[in-house]
């Protein structure tokens, strides 16, 4: 609500309190002092979010057009002891005084994953360390803790059952698995789970989907509710998947067609929007083609701009962050999407953050950057997404943002330790 729409809503309500109540009575002095407190509550509050917002933006405003591309990525990491970042800076941006290329997030792998509790902070410690000590950006950590099949963390963390497995309990133990999964996570150092999935079971996504789903629509949206409340409220960042949906085909090594009529995969929709209210961090684009969308037979989802900004953005009211599956998947460079034509593609229909299976992304990163370098357009598509994307690292506390006397805020990596 703005100003202007807060205080006509006091407005109103005095008006409706004196027009429908049988005492009518004007306002005391005492009211009116305190409408007038509240008033100049919401004024400074208000001034505080443009602040905020200001300084926001000028702290994007100082990154170089490569700083920014790279915080669109997410990608793979070496090791599990100690960060060795892999890539030089100056294979895009020659200029810059950093050395390394951090991308704005990283994935784990099983490969990642230590051997133990302890030696697994100590690594993700080190991440931190290394962008601290450099003055760079550090990169949100994410995992794939769905439970049962996908548990990235299985060594470490204790036995998470699937989402299958979860629907057959009761929503308060659900609740209790999940917070518990949270705080494990979170005391990792990790900020960001690749779950839950949130598609309905159907015949064409059963084998390929297994247990990883909740079931039923009604179970994927009272288990996913609970699931996103769980994580989200200790510190780990959510991420629906796979929107619009999967069918059989493993996009690992071929494109999923969904062949269901409109009506029917809108019916199957429904979670999604139900549970994007929930306000969960960010959404996980399929690589799947939707015949019953015509102008969309021909093109993957995560390319296109029809179902992330047509209806997650406008139809669905969704403003967090918009991931791409893996470019890398066979589903996208086996049917004429190579990674150098996805990245362009991602981006241009709103996708914020690429996700790149590699451990480098300089040429990604380059491709994009010179369209940025030549088009204003691309350059204000970026900006929105680093806006996104830095927002939530400050949310996470990777970022402080810090409010000043002067009623400015300062940006600065965060002094927490992991």
């Amino acid at each position: 609500m703005n100003r202007k729409a807060f205080f006509a809503a006091i407005v109103l309500s005095v008006l409706f309190l004196s027009c429908t109540g049988k005492k009518e009575k004007l306002l005391t002095q005492k009211e009116i002092k305190m409408h007038q407190s509240a008033s100049e509550m919401n004024d400074f509050l208000y001034q505080r979010v443009e602040q905020k917002k200001k300084a926001i933006d000028e702290y994007i405003g100082r990154l170089s057009i490569a700083e920014k591309v790279c915080q669109l990525f997410i990608e793979n990491l070496e090791g599990n002891k100690e960060f060795t970042p892999v890539e030089k800076m100056s294979l895009v941006d020659p200029s810059s005084k950093n050395d390394y290329i951090i991308p704005g997030g990283y994935i784990f792998f099983g490969y990642n994953i230590a051997d133990t509790r302890e030696d697994m902070k100590v690594f993700n410690k080190s991440i931190y360390e290394y962008c601290k000590k450099n003055d760079m950006i550090p990169p949100y950590l994410a995992v794939d803790q769905e439970g049962g099949s996908v548990c990235r963390l299985k060594k470490i963390n204790t036995k998470l059952l699937s989402c299958l497995e979860i629907s057959e309990l009761s929503l308060e133990e659900c609740r209790k698995i999940y917070d518990s999964q949270a705080n494990q996570m979170h005391e990792l150092g990790f900020h960001m789970n690749l779950a839950p999935v949130v598609e309905v079971i159907t015949d064409e996504n059963k084998d390929f989907l297994d247990d990883r789903s909740f079931g039923s629509k009604e179970k994927v949206i009272s288990y996913g509710k609970q699931c996103i409340r769980s994580y989200e409220d200790n510190n780990i960042a959510t991420v629906l998947k796979h929107f619009p949906g999967n069918t059989n085909t493993d996009p690992h090594k071929g494109l999923p067609v969904i062949n269901l009529s409109r009506q029917m995969l809108e019916e199957t929709l429904v979670p999604f929007q139900i549970l994007l209210e929930e306000k969960p961090c960010a959404v996980l684009m399929s690589h799947a083609i939707t015949t019953a969308i015509e102008s969309e037979k021909n093109t993957p989802s995560c390319l296109s701009e029809y179902w992330v900004n047509e209806i997650l953005r406008k139809k669905y009211g969704y403003d967090g962050i918009i991931f791409s599956d893996d470019i890398f998947m066979g589903a996208l460079k086996d049917n004429g999407f190579p990674p150098e034509t996805a990245v362009i593609k991602a981006i241009m229909a709103g996708i914020d953050v690429i996700m790149i299976s590699e451990k480098r992304i300089s040429v990604p990163v380059n491709l994009i950057v010179q369209l940025a370098q030549e088009n204003p357009d691309i350059l204000n598509r970026i900006n929105q997404s680093v806006k996104r994307i830095i927002s939530y690292k400050i949310k996470a506390g990777i970022l402080s943002c810090s409010y000043n006397r002067d009623g400015s805020y300062t940006i600065e990596i965060s002094n927490q330790i992991y």
